[in-house]
């Protein structure tokens, strides 16, 4: 299946209107101090050098995080030798089409293509499994994605697939084999998101990484648009 979009490959301007037609919905968690990072990865923390109550005039700060922080995307070279940093991919792979399903499968269970009971009709697709609830608190337990639904997106024109947990893959997985059939594919990731107030259908995703070199993965402000672009 083909999917025609007019977002490609090089520099492209969005005029979005800004009227009551179009609506944005904001996918991204909250970051802050208590969100649970992967156990042994680095938790967020930001740190005021200036500020206006210290009687300083400006407020400046800076932040150490794990670069899987909140909604975030994935590169290649997170999960594969070969593969690129966030600096070098397409970032046509995060902007545009996108479909919203949900999954109602048993926590700890991976996504299979059983379990996929609408049809694909965006080149993007997110799950909404509500496995990852209390974003204080890492639990295990989370939904991951089966390879072989990698194989079945693949067939079917996706190119990226999100999900609103910390990672495709199982937590306790080593061999990581949905994140590897992504890489076959070249398909993109998107990690992390909050959806239990968005419903099932399209959209236009919005999760453009930063330009950071050689970086494993990227922090996004991940929006999804409804209306006419």
């Amino acid at each position: 299946m083909a999917f025609d979009s007019k977002f490609l490959k090089g520099n492209v301007q969005v005029n979005i209107p800004q009227d009551k037609t179009t609506k944005f919905i904001d996918i991204s968690p909250l970051i802050n101090e208590d969100y649970a990072v992967f156990p042994g990865d680095t938790a967020f923390k930001r740190t005021v050098a200036l500020d206006f109550t210290k009687g300083d005039n400006l407020v400046l700060s800076d932040m150490q995080t794990s670069m899987h922080i909140g909604a975030h995307v994935d590169a290649p070279n997170h999960y594969h030798p070969d593969g690129m940093g966030i600096d070098k991919r397409d970032l046509s792979l995060y902007f545009g089409p996108v479909q919203v399903i949900t999954v109602n499968i048993p926590r700890g269970e991976t996504i299979k293509p059983k379990d996929i009971t609408t049809e694909i009709k965006a080149p993007r697709v997110l799950f909404k499994t509500g496995s990852f609830p209390d974003l204080t608190i890492f639990n295990m337990d989370f939904n991951g994605i089966h390879f072989e639904t990698i194989q079945f997106l693949a067939k079917n024109g996706v190119r990226l697939v999100g999900i609103d947990t910390p990672s495709v893959d199982p937590a306790d997985s080593k061999e990581l084999p949905c994140h590897n059939e992504i890489y076959k594919n070249d398909m993109a990731i998107l990690e992390g998101i909050v959806l239990d107030q968005v419903k099932d259908g399209l959209y236009t995703l919005c999760a453009l990484p930063l330009k950071i070199e050689g970086a494993d993965a990227s922090p996004v402000r991940a929006v999804l648009i409804q209306g006419d672009l």
